[in-house]
């Protein structure tokens, strides 16, 4: 897993530029009309559906409510449904020196002035991490979680010491360097060609979207991510929790894991989680839900229905 988070490290984050240009919307973009649109702090909240249990949706680095369409398609017939938007993200403003702890506030925040009785977390990547972290820290505001590739460290660091974790993510964080609006959109491609979904045609769509967001934020929160080691607070969650695992047999000579072992893989680093089920989902990549819509709707899906 080393050179996949080598991959994942410089296919997001190095070089980082100046502030994006908001790229026209394409087929992929966002276009759901919220029943509501407002703002906690510096995160965008829009809320889809008027009655049933609240569902919050954190889309991952560099994504906006785009990631969330099709889920949102389904669930908002039965469930209130808050999408997020994180400072920096798809076109937002980045609060200079605020990073997941101040998103982590955000969300908090949203449960408790919307007076949100026991929400569940669904997140992608950072957004599944952010979600393991709220539910750890405030086990009685959530009522279980679902992380889609995201989990309670950075994977291929799980034996990092302390010291080596913010090591890194200071070398990050002084990773923004001035470049070209068009070098940062061909990053991105890359990554999403590389990593992000099997289609190319549809991963060069998807890089036009996250290629909306500001590098410098990116780079934040790619620094405070790699700080990140979740797992000694793991036991604090009382939420049941499913991690969905993308697979793709084509990057599996790369990555030297099977299906299973990865499952295994993401398993333990979940360790101590006292309810937790890891659902593997092939073939997609990390996301998977544009690779497997009817997959992941349909994990979710399933997972609501054990809540009740």
């Amino acid at each position: 897993m080393d050179r996949l988070v080598l991959a994942f490290v410089l296919g997001v984050c190095t070089p980082t530029f100046a502030a994006s240009v908001v790229q026209p919307l394409n087929r992929y973009a966002a276009t759901l009309v919220p029943a509501e649109r407002f703002e906690i702090g510096a995160t965008l909240v829009e809320r889809h559906g008027v009655s049933g249990p609240p569902l919050i949706l954190i889309p991952g680095l560099a994504s906006g409510a785009w990631t969330w369409q099709e889920t949102v398609r389904q669930m908002m017939q039965d469930h209130v449904v808050y999408v997020l938007t994180l400072p920096g993200f798809d076109g937002r403003p980045f609060v200079a020196d605020k990073g997941i702890a101040a998103a982590q506030d955000s969300v908090r925040e949203l449960i408790e002035t919307r007076k949100l009785h026991k929400p569940v977390l669904v997140g992608h990547s950072l957004g599944g991490t952010m979600a393991l972290d709220l539910a750890a820290r405030y086990p009685d505001l959530v009522a279980g979680v679902v992380s889609i590739d995201g989990l309670p460290l950075f994977p291929g660091t799980e034996d990092w010491q302390l010291a080596q974790r913010a090591q890194m993510a200071a070398t990050f964080a002084a990773r923004t360097q001035a470049g070209t609006q068009a070098t940062f959109e061909a990053q991105q491609q890359q990554y999403m060609r590389g990593m992000g979904v099997m289609d190319m045609a549809r991963a060069d769509e998807l890089a036009k979207l996250t290629g909306r967001s500001d590098p410098v934020a990116v780079t934040r929160y790619m620094a405070d991510a790699l700080a990140l080691d979740l797992r000694p607070e793991l036991p604090a969650i009382k939420a049941p929790v499913l991690v969905i695992s993308p697979y793709f047999d084509m990057d599996a000579a790369q990555q030297q894991m099977t299906q299973d072992g990865k499952t295994e893989y993401y398993l333990a680093l979940m360790k101590g989680t006292p309810n937790v089920k890891v659902m593997s989902v092939s073939p997609a990549r990390h996301f998977a839900m544009f690779d497997q819509p009817q997959m992941v709707n349909e994990a979710i899906a399933g997972f609501l229905k054990t809540l009740h």
